[in-house]
């Protein structure tokens, strides 16, 4: 196909070049988007439409491509499942599970598939882990940062039983709210570092994964802001939906506004002694909070429901 005008010519150049450029990354995001609903087909019993609308496999595929533009789609086909699988267990611990045992049990399950187990045959969540654990394990650095994936797993699950606690003792006159604090060392329930080390890991990122501890410690820090900057952007849902949020937990908005500062200053922080060994991964750290500002500024993953 012809290009529309001539690139050597300067008039319009340059935003020839650029919006090309968007196409492509367009396109990767679209692939993943179709991978997305192969998957969810494929798991019907998790994934129900009234939850999960064509939307929400397009937003996530958008912003993991938009976070590293420089992948192609197969390149990011595991961190696409692997937020989907978060997604997913959200869904079950939020709006399926009745009881704590549910969720222990659901936990219990999970970690048993990390450790190699084998899933029930009715365990739609721990069947899709399986298959991510069995994709990773096919790579050459699973054997090597396996204990890492499997504790960032670990914390996914726990702080999601531990805001199910929250959430459960505040509709019932239980103890108080977190404080705002608290609620932030809880921001794996985001399921962000997860993804992102299971991006690392399946692309065998060698300058990232010899670096891979601080990594984390600074993902960690950008999960936080993009928690916080979520619950800016979905603050009458999580009303509708009876979730926490850290607005319901200060005085003023302006609080999280402020707590959103100091938390980009800290990433920023972290950030500079590792931009220098592994550059791209911080890049792609950094992506992730520019692109969550600008994202729910007007929209969320979520449907309405």
């Amino acid at each position: 196909m012809s290009t529309p005008m001539n690139t050597s010519t300067p008039v319009g150049r340059e935003a020839l070049l650029a919006a090309t450029e968007h196409g492509r990354i367009c396109a990767v995001a679209a692939k993943g988007q179709r991978d997305l609903q192969r998957c969810a087909a494929a798991y019907p019993e998790l994934f129900s439409p009234k939850a999960f609308e064509p939307a929400l496999f397009s937003n996530v595929a958008m912003a993991i491509t938009f976070g590293a533009p420089w992948c192609s789609a197969e390149q990011l086909r595991l961190t696409n499942r692997a937020v989907l699988w978060g997604f997913a267990l959200d869904y079950l611990v939020d709006h399926e599970a009745q009881s704590r045992h549910e969720i222990d049990r659901l936990t219990e399950r999970c970690l048993a598939v990390a450790d190699g187990g084998t899933p029930e045959p009715d365990d739609a969540l721990g069947r899709l882990l399986a298959e991510l654990r069995d994709e990773l394990a096919a790579g050459p650095a699973f054997a090597a940062y396996r204990g890492v994936w499997r504790e960032e797993l670990r914390k996914v699950l726990e702080s999601m039983a531990r805001e199910w606690d929250w959430k459960t003792a505040a509709q019932t006159d239980g103890p108080a709210l977190p404080g705002l604090d608290e609620y932030l060392a809880n921001a794996d329930n985001l399921a962000c570092t997860i993804v992102n080390v299971t991006h690392w890991i399946s692309n065998d990122d060698r300058s990232a994964l010899t670096h891979l501890d601080a990594l984390v410690e600074a993902s960690a820090e950008v999960q936080r802001v993009l928690r916080l900057v979520n619950d800016l952007g979905t603050y009458e849902r999580d009303l509708r939906w009876g979730d926490l949020n850290a607005i319901m937990l200060v005085s003023d908005r302006s609080d999280v506004e402020r707590k959103i500062e100091e938390l980009v200053a800290r990433c920023h922080e972290l950030f500079a002694p590792l931009a220098p060994a592994c550059p791209q991964a911080v890049e792609y750290l950094a992506r992730q909070v520019g692109f969550s500002s600008g994202f729910y500024r007007g929209t969320d993953f979520w449907g309405q429901m």
